[in-house]
This record gives structure tokens, sequence and C-alpha cells, in this order.
């Protein structure tokens, strides 16, 4: 192990202490290994802001993995998934679902087509397309987006995606009330939760929508 994977192991031990998330060995393993990749493809492609790796382990990684204890269901689909998050680190540390990457940029896919293959993982499934052109061989229990739109717009372009019992879950910053309003009759938000992201500065809220 060399000496940044050290780092980044001994850092990811630390944040993940002031969760309630209980990892293997082998999935604390990957997420390390996902930053690494993260951060070598990172120079070459411009592939996010965040530069130093132990900040990708707070913003990214952690900043993904407190989502996973309220995902219901078992396909999932993350819309704008940029360089596969919260995607990767949630198919990491949730074997047992299924997860489909979206986005419409080649070279994000290709990152995480090689995450794929490099972290050895069976449940994701890399997509290149625009989400209003994605014709899914099946519907979703879950629609997941960080950063990506607005609720009304993620809302409108996802529907298509969503089985009847489906939630989108939108990963936010600050939680505004106008944005909800904006929302059309079909959608109702079921839930806001305030997420505890260990080191983070700043909101991060989860808001749980459900078709009408």
């Amino acid at each position: 192990m060399n000496n940044l994977q050290q780092i980044l192991a001994e850092k990811l031990e630390f944040l993940l202490k002031n969760t309630a998330l209980c990892l293997t060995d082998l999935q604390k393993t990957q997420l390390v290994q996902l930053v690494l990749l993260l951060h070598k493809w990172n120079k070459a492609y411009n592939l996010t802001s965040v530069r130093d790796p132990q900040d990708m382990l707070v913003k990214h990684i952690m900043d993904s993995l407190v989502v996973s204890p309220y995902l219901q269901g078992k396909y999932f689909i993350d819309v704008g998934t940029g360089p596969g998050l919260p995607g990767l680190p949630l198919a990491i540390i949730n074997p047992d679902k299924q997860f489909y990457l979206l986005d419409s940029l080649g070279k994000r896919i290709s990152f995480v087509r090689n995450a794929v293959c490099e972290l050895g993982l069976t449940n994701v499934y890399p997509v290149l397309s625009r989400v209003e052109e994605f014709k899914p061989d099946h519907l979703f229990d879950g629609v997941l987006s960080r950063a990506f739109a607005s609720l009304s717009d993620m809302t409108d372009w996802c529907q298509h995606l969503i089985n009847e019992k489906g939630l989108f879950y939108a990963l936010k910053g600050q939680y505004h009330q106008d944005e909800v309003q904006q929302l059309t009759t079909e959608f109702t938000v079921q839930q806001v939760i305030a997420l505890q992201v260990p080191e983070l500065v700043g909101e991060r809220h989860l808001v749980l929508i459900k078709k009408v």
C-alpha cells in the first residue's frame, strides 16, 4: 500500500466512525481505490473540480454514502452521474442492488466503465445517453440525482424511468421550499432528510419525491 493509499484508508476509517454505516474491508478498499482512480483520471479529463484526494473522500464518497440507509428497492438509476456519483460509492456498499449510471458525456462514462472494471463491480451498468432519450427495458425503484437539475426538471425528464411505487432521490445542498412549489401536481415531496456528512462544510439534504 503506497503512502497516499494509506492516508486515504485511515481517513476513510475515521470518517466512517462518525456514521452508522458498517462496511466490509473489501468495500473500504474499493472506495479508496475509487478515489485514487478519480484523482488519476482527473488530471487528464477534468472530471471534478475537487483536486485533493482527501477532499474527494468527504465531498464525493461520504456525501454519496450517507444516502444509502434511505434506499428502498433493488433497481436504481443515477441520472447525470458525472464520474459515477453517487452511483459508484452506493453500488460498492450495496452489492445486492443494481445501479444504472447514466450520463450524456463520453469521458465520464469512460471513467465509470474503467472504474467498474478495475474495482470488479458486477452490479453497475454504465449508460451513455441523454436522460430523455434513454428507454430502459425495466422501470426503476429509484431515480437518484446529485446536483443534476431542479426538482421540477428532474421529475419531468425522468418520470418515464420510474415504477409506480418508485421514489426520486434528489441530493441537494440547501433545501429551498420555492423549488418544491414548482413541482407539478403529479408529484409530491414525501420526505426531506437533513444529511450529516462528516467534515463537510455546508448543508446537505435528501429530498424524496413520489408520483401521486
